[in-house]
């Protein structure tokens, strides 16, 4: 077996671009959760709050050319991914059109712009918005195949589109094609742009946070006063590297996949399973190879969601005792694809920099969840070289990552 490491990392939120730029807004204790002023047009939805990126550096290369075939979620995507290679060396290396190189990318679905260019056929008997980019920038896989345009990539492709889920197992399945031998590099992650209909899909589940009115206060993981999610949006990239290689190369590296766990509910698309949950994070350590109490922090899935928040917390309790615990969507709103990734970059920066960040709005904890050690207030200096990273997904597909800090 292979040993995988990270030596990139980059992504784009609606707190900023780079690590430091967040850990700042993190500092400040400010998340990126807005009023959504143009959603007021559709009457019927209840939450009117996203967190928005409300803009990002797009480099002049990027021109028309470059750029036809990408909706804004690609785009990001890309955006992200050559920071990442440049992040990790490795941008025009020779070894991403060597056949040694692919990618695992993940988001919900493809650009919302390009599913009404084909709702407008459906609707008014015409195609006059279609175009030859339409499809390429709605399909699932957008973002994975223009990264293998833009990049050169000539080795695996392993696009994922799970939900919630996305982002992690996409840097889940690019470290078992490594650790497996498959392929030497991986860039690896997720992202998702926002839209009304991304939201419509939980306000219709009665699963969205309706506080209007008061959009810093919201959402609340964990908290007794919780009253449902909000949506997000970003990207974020980890460029996967198999050990040897990196070391040859004298790579920084920046944290070791140590293990990975995935499993399905099989019971209910929408409803989550704790018992399953537990098992998938079982299924990390098994492959880590290591004790529970190696584990110094866990990044919660932590949507702010009743049932979600409450069986998550259960199930972590019951399999890793009393850990310290956080979630990021406290700050990002749930970025669906993208989550896993950015909360994967963002849990190996609190890793290296020893300071775990607390979960937003977390005034009161919910009794019905689960006896951890939440971490609240301010930010918690702790030590220790492993954290472990949780995903849960609609269909019931759970995930959960193990790094181990390296440098």
């Amino acid at each position: 077996m292979k040993r995988v490491v990270v030596t990139g990392m980059s992504g784009i939120t609606s707190l900023g671009e780079t690590a430091d730029q967040i850990f700042e807004q993190f500092k400040l204790g400010k998340s990126g959760i807005r009023y959504m002023s143009d959603w007021a047009v559709y009457t019927d939805l209840r939450s009117k709050l996203g967190a928005p990126v409300s803009s990002f550096t797009i480099p002049k290369h990027f021109n028309r050319k470059v750029t036809r075939g990408m909706g804004r979620v690609a785009l990001m995507s890309v955006i992200s991914a050559e920071k990442a290679l440049e992040n990790a060396g490795l941008l025009n290396h020779p070894i991403l059109s060597s056949g040694e190189a692919g990618v695992a990318y993940g988001s919900s679905a493809g650009s919302v712009d390009a599913v009404k260019e084909f709702g407008a056929m459906l609707l008014d008997n015409n195609m006059n918005q279609l175009n030859a980019t339409t499809y390429i920038r709605m399909m699932s896989h957008t973002s994975a195949v223009n990264m293998t345009v833009y990049f050169g990539l000539k080795g695996l492709t392993l696009p994922t589109s799970s939900a919630c889920t996305s982002g992690s197992m996409a840097i889940g399945q690019a470290y078992e094609a490594i650790k497996y031998g498959k392929q030497t590099l991986m860039i690896a992650g997720g992202a998702e742009e926002i839209s009304a209909a991304g939201s419509a899909v939980f306000d219709v589940l009665l699963a969205t946070s309706v506080q209007n009115d008061h959009p810093e206060k919201t959402p609340r993981p964990f908290d007794k006063a919780r009253d449902g999610l909000v949506i997000g949006e970003g990207a974020g990239t980890l460029i996967l590297e198999e050990y040897e290689h990196a070391i040859a190369r004298g790579a920084t590296i920046y944290a070791e996949i140590i293990g990975y766990g995935s499993n399905t509910d099989g019971q209910h698309v929408t409803r989550p399973n704790s018992e399953t949950m537990g098992r998938c994070m079982e299924l990390a350590l098994k492959d880590a190879n290591i004790s529970i109490d190696e584990i110094g922090y866990v990044n919660a899935h932590g949507t702010s969601t009743d049932q979600g928040d409450i069986a998550e917390t259960q199930a972590t309790a019951f399999i890793l005792g009393k850990k310290p615990i956080s979630s990021l969507k406290s700050y990002f709103g749930h970025t669906l694809g993208a989550c896993g990734a950015i909360e994967a970059w963002l849990g190996i920066e609190m890793l290296l920099r020893q300071q775990f960040i607390p979960t937003l709005n977390l005034d009161e904890i919910d009794p019905a969840c689960g006896d951890l050690d939440y971490i609240v207030g301010q930010s918690r200096e702790i030590k220790t070289d492993v954290m472990m990273s949780n995903n849960f997904a609609f269909g019931g597909i759970n995930t959960s990552l193990l790094f181990k800090k390296m440098m």
